[in-house]
């Protein structure tokens, strides 16, 4: 069976278009230290979590893809390009009443394989104790 995809996007859409419905602001709540999120980092809460208004009079170009939500915002004065993967959302609720939905952990897209077993992108074996590597990148000149 192959694996499924990520019900997160889909239900952030819908959670969405449920709350403007409801003539209520949408709110995303986003885990700002997981892997591919570019927001303003000077809004970031110590807890490493940023809220976001993401209504239509708050933001621009708003797009909910299956792989990244993005939308230009302005946080004090200055716009900003904002971009993250929908694994990084804990939560979209209304601002006015909490309702909404808490997705939980980070969800981390999952790696397809490279190869066969044990083969990394720098050659080097896993070891053979099964655990995973972390992927990194490498600078190539």
């Amino acid at each position: 069976m192959a694996e499924l995809t990520s019900r997160r996007p889909y239900l952030i859409r819908a959670l969405y278009d449920w709350v403007l419905d409801n003539d209520l602001t949408p709110h995303l709540l986003v885990a700002a230290d997981a892997e591919g999120v570019d927001v303003p980092r000077e809004f970031v809460t110590e807890d490493g979590k940023i809220t976001v208004n993401i209504s239509p009079g708050a933001v621009r170009g708003l797009s909910l893809d299956n792989e990244l939500v993005s939308f230009s915002a302005r946080f004090s004065g200055q716009s900003y390009n904002v971009s993250l993967p929908p694994g990084a959302v804990l939560a979209l609720y209304a601002r006015e009443n909490g309702e909404g939905m808490l997705f939980g952990e980070v969800e981390t897209p999952p790696t397809p394989p490279e190869g066969g077993p044990g083969d990394t992108a720098d050659g080097e074996g896993d070891g053979g104790d099964g655990a995973k590597k972390r992927p990194h990148l490498k600078v190539v000149k």
